[in-house]
């Protein structure tokens, strides 16, 4: 994804656009805002000239900043649009063949491919992607076993997984211009209903997110599952919704359902003494997390007004920054950059 980043263009320092968007329960379901780590959030674009139809579960950009995807619970449950510095473009035709019921989504590293994750079998959808949907990927030769509940690529675009609702709780396939015979099982699996995945920036870690505890599970990969990480000597405090590394692979972070309702670690093939909790926390339950590309900004989406909090990262949490004007409408469930 583009980032706040500066770039040297012929000696000059050119800043790069950089957004936040957030996925809610109630409508426009999708809320997007200009983002400076420097200021903090701009003024709300204007909500999309054709709202998704159902709850928000999902918001994702793709790589280039050039398209922003909403997973959500009504027909056609995927929803795309042209995103640029002016905002919502017109909403693009829903996909075809239609899926059944929206989790969260994923775009491909190079942004040709939409992976969603499904309530309802077969629990992984993806499609091909050039400034809309196109063709549907046949299924899995094994599908997931259960309701999906999130979608990741790794790094390379070699390699997709799902996390899920019943045991295994996370499968996981080769990717190359559709879906490849599926990987084994971990050998100690996830503990219970599985909710957000990630790789590291390495494509070395996979880590899970799950509702029971140690609440998430980190594995090595490479071409498979590697033996679990021991737990953190300090576990997050309560049921694991969202995961997500920082660009540089060096943190792990975790957005969960009691309080702190954050927790992060420093990472390194293991992970090392939990940060301090932010000294604003989070108002309610964490339902989603996101670092900036630039890995200088966390975002956490949660149940309770404002609905949205975001902090300046630098080797554990800054001062949280002021709310946006205009606040998310209502729970939300999970927050992106670009």
């Amino acid at each position: 994804m583009l980032n706040t980043i500066s770039t040297m263009l012929g000696g000059f320092i050119a800043a790069v656009a950089e957004y936040i968007a957030v996925a809610t329960q109630s409508s426009p379901r999708v809320t997007a805002y200009p983002w400076s780590s420097a200021s903090g959030f701009g003024s709300k674009y204007s909500d999309p000239a054709t709202l998704p139809p159902g709850a928000g579960y999902g918001v994702t950009f793709n790589a280039a900043g050039t398209s922003i995807i909403s997973t959500n619970g009504g027909t056609p449950f995927l929803v795309g649009y042209p995103w640029s510095s002016a905002g919502f473009g017109t909403k693009y035709a829903d996909p075809s063949p239609a899926l059944t019921q929206g989790a969260q989504s994923a775009f491909n590293p190079a942004g040709t491919v939409i992976a969603m994750s499904s309530d309802f079998s077969p629990y992984i959808y993806a499609y091909a992607f050039s400034s809309g949907f196109g063709s549907k990927f046949a299924n899995p030769a094994t599908l997931p076993t259960s309701v999906g509940s999130s979608a990741a690529f790794n790094p390379a675009g070699t390699v997709i997984a799902v996390s899920q609702g019943s045991s295994p709780f996370i499968s996981t396939y080769p990717w190359s211009s559709g879906f490849g015979t599926r990987f084994s099982n971990p050998a100690t699996l996830p503990t219970g209903y599985a909710g957000g995945v990630s790789f590291d920036s390495t494509g070395s870690t996979i880590g899970i997110a799950h509702d029971v505890s140690p609440w998430m599970s980190l594995y090595p990969w490479s071409s498979g599952f590697g033996t679990k990480y021991a737990n953190p000597a300090t576990l997050p405090g309560g049921p694991g919704s969202g995961i997500d590394f920082n660009p540089a692979g060096d943190t792990v972070a975790i957005s969960h359902n009691a309080s702190p309702y954050v927790a992060a670690y420093p990472w390194s093939a293991g992970f090392g003494t939990k940060y301090a909790n932010p000294a604003t926390l989070p108002t309610g339950n964490g339902n989603g997390i996101s670092f900036s590309v630039s890995g200088t900004t966390v975002a956490i989406a949660h149940s309770t007004t404002p609905f949205l909090s975001v902090y300046p990262w630098s080797a554990g949490f800054g001062t949280k920054y002021a709310d946006p004007a205009t606040l998310p409408s209502s729970t939300a469930y999970q927050v992106a950059f670009a």
